[in-house]
């Protein structure tokens, strides 16, 4: 069974509010989940520099977000989750 990356780290918001996200990167999600969830023509958005466009898999939360890299409070952990995680 394959596995995904998953990372959890904290980053100031622009209005000064601290952020907590468990996310995989955009690249790393299964290519059928992420097709189940672009809806459209899957227009490219642009993003300030170090901002990237992620999957946050917190329950309740999970959704397409934006983590900032440029303001991390703290360290970002990275682990490992099994694909069928994301069935």
């Amino acid at each position: 069974m394959s596995k995904v990356k998953v990372y959890e780290g904290t980053f100031v918001k622009k209005n000064g509010e601290e952020r907590f996200m468990k996310f995989t990167k955009i690249k790393d999600l299964p290519k059928d989940f992420y097709s189940s969830k672009v809806k459209g023509g899957g227009k490219k958005r642009k993003f300030a520099e170090k901002s990237e466009l992620v999957w946050e898999i917190r329950e309740n939360k999970s959704g397409f977000r934006v983590f900032n890299w440029n303001t991390i409070v703290g360290e970002v952990k990275e682990t490992l989750v099994e694909e069928s995680f994301f069935a």
